[in-house]
């Protein structure tokens, strides 16, 4: 392999901007961008909005956490079947497909996993906090100091969770993602 030290860099930046648009949870994040502005009231919240708002950022987050054990793999006829991981394997969502019992143990539930739903779920709280809607429906009157914590915060949350990603990959191909 005669790479240069620069098209090696290049090569591993694509492999792991890869891995990141894998792992981020963008049918998520784009369900609470369409929802969040509605429910927040663009910013000027009453008590039940703060309750709804909330609501939908827990739910958001929680899909996230869930979507991470998420997996596909190709059946026998070429077709790509969808699953959650399990502690004895790979559940298929479509019952009428059974993975082999051998093959099913190689999708069980890893802390790599969990780790991957942790910061996940933290990543996107740290997108709705970012959201000018939620955090003027949570902070109507920020201080100085809120301020600097709403800006600054999310943005380091988010650095933080991509270099983990990119840093620990894995080797889930969750709903929507080309099986290899």
């Amino acid at each position: 392999n005669n790479m240069s030290p620069t098209q090696k860099a290049i090569g591993q930046a694509y492999q792991s901007t890869g891995h990141l648009a894998k792992l981020l949870p963008s049918g998520t994040v784009l369900a609470f961008q369409l929802l969040a502005p509605t429910m927040a009231k663009h910013g000027h919240c009453g008590d039940l909005d703060r309750m709804m708002t909330g609501g939908l950022v827990v739910l958001c987050a929680l899909s996230c956490f869930v979507l991470s054990f998420t997996d596909s793999f190709r059946d026998e006829n070429g077709k790509v079947q969808y699953g959650f991981a399990t502690f004895k394997g790979l559940w298929v969502i479509d019952g009428g497909v059974t993975l082999d019992p051998h093959a099913a143990v190689e999708y069980k539930m890893t802390f790599l996993d969990f780790f991957h739903a942790a910061v996940s779920a933290v990543i996107f709280v740290a997108i709705a906090l970012f959201d000018q809607n939620v955090a003027s429906c949570f902070y109507p009157i920020p201080s100085e100091d809120t301020k600097q914590v709403l800006t600054t915060l999310p943005v380091a949350i988010g650095v933080i969770g991509s270099m983990l990603f990119v840093s620990f990959p894995t080797t889930r191909h969750g709903f929507g993602f080309p099986v290899s």
